[in-house]
């Protein structure tokens, strides 16, 4: 099965939940490194004071190239996924994948973390798990 995760990049677990998916035998995506050895797009690709932008610097480094690529990796790998595992801790772009993933259809699992806040439309998901062992059980309930 071809599995997006889909976290934050200072999420620990992240790291942990690609390569069990993997030893599992899944083509799964990671961000951080997309594809051929390319490490994972950061906004400081587009400006080392990008902390420091307003929001118009933001909207026009939406269009930078290294944005462009960035978020075309990350779409491309999207589209080809069969199921999205959403990891949290995650911020907003990673709640955007999950949901264009339910939107699509797509079985999308989210693994909780310790001290959840509660979120009552975590109930659009397939399915909510609390530790490793039930991802793993739900993703080869899939196959």
């Amino acid at each position: 099965m071809r599995i997006y995760v889909a976290s934050s990049w200072r999420n620990e677990v992240q790291p942990m939940v690609v390569a069990t998916l993997r030893g599992l035998g899944h083509d799964v995506y990671d961000f951080k490194n997309p594809s051929g050895g390319l490490d994972g797009f950061a906004w400081s690709d587009v400006d080392e004071d990008w902390q420091n932008w307003d929001v118009i610097s933001y909207v026009r480094a939406l269009h930078h190239p290294a944005a462009e690529t960035g978020f075309a990796n990350d779409y491309k790998a999207m589209q080809w996924a069969d199921a999205f595992v959403l990891v949290m801790p995650s911020g907003r772009s990673a709640h955007l994948e999950a949901g264009w993933a339910i939107g699509q259809g797509k079985p999308t699992c989210i693994l909780l973390a310790d001290e959840q806040e509660p979120e009552l439309m975590y109930k659009l998901a397939t399915s909510i798990v609390v530790d490793m062992n039930q991802l793993e059980e739900w993703v080869c309930s899939l196959a």
